[in-house]
């Protein structure tokens, strides 16, 4: 009569490459949602910090009223939003077994931030040709430190859904590690959701 030894901490159901923690979720998911709580706590810091001095400038100089776009600044958000739904359907995509749709929305998604980054840049020129700079007063100071941090977060995450197309195109990203792009979309969709509370705080609120 034959006997299976099964591994030490092994049990039947269990992906021993993904064991579930205690919470049922995987270690790398369980990581992904604490370093994006550890990422609430510094943009709750810096929204709170434009929130304190946005109405502290010095009497002549720049002010939100006199350089926001609104118009501009709602297209750019609207590009950036979108990207949320193309990330949704990468992630469909792979779950399904489509690479070839899973690496078109990955790249639409990138090219949707990249779009929303270039935007943003044109309106730090446009800023600065107005006289807005780090320097001026505490509202253009505590400005661009908060959209500034936002725009590096989302070319970050331009440059992981580059990376996940490329390991795509090279056959090395399989349905078995759909896992991967559904962190990146969390990450993506975190950067989507914090870029609407700062346009509705920034922009929208007088």
């Amino acid at each position: 009569m034959s006997t299976i030894t099964e591994a030490p901490g092994s049990h039947a159901g269990v992906d021993p490459v993904h064991p579930p923690t205690s919470t049922g979720l995987t270690n790398e998911k369980v990581a992904m949602w604490a370093f994006l709580g550890s990422e609430c706590l510094l943009f709750g810091a810096l929204i709170s910090t434009y929130l304190l001095f946005k109405g502290q400038s010095l009497p002549g100089t720049i002010r939100p009223k006199d350089v926001f776009d609104i118009p501009y600044t709602s297209v750019s958000s609207f590009v950036l939003l979108m990207s949320s739904l193309t990330m949704v359907l990468a992630l469909a995509a792979i779950q399904r077994g489509d690479h070839r749709l899973t690496r078109i929305w990955l790249l639409t998604t990138a090219l949707l931030g990249a779009s929303f980054v270039a935007g943003q840049c044109y309106e730090f020129t446009v800023f600065v040709r107005e006289g807005m700079n780090l320097r001026v007063n505490l509202f253009s100071s505590s400005f661009f430190v908060l959209t500034g941090f936002h725009g590096a977060h989302v070319t970050i995450g331009v440059l992981m859904l580059l990376s996940l197309h490329n390991l795509s195109m090279r056959g090395k990203l399989p349905s078995s590690k759909a896992e991967t792009v559904e962190l990146v979309g969390l990450y993506w969709h975190f950067v989507d959701v914090v870029w609407i509370v700062i346009f509705t705080l920034i922009y929208l609120i007088p």
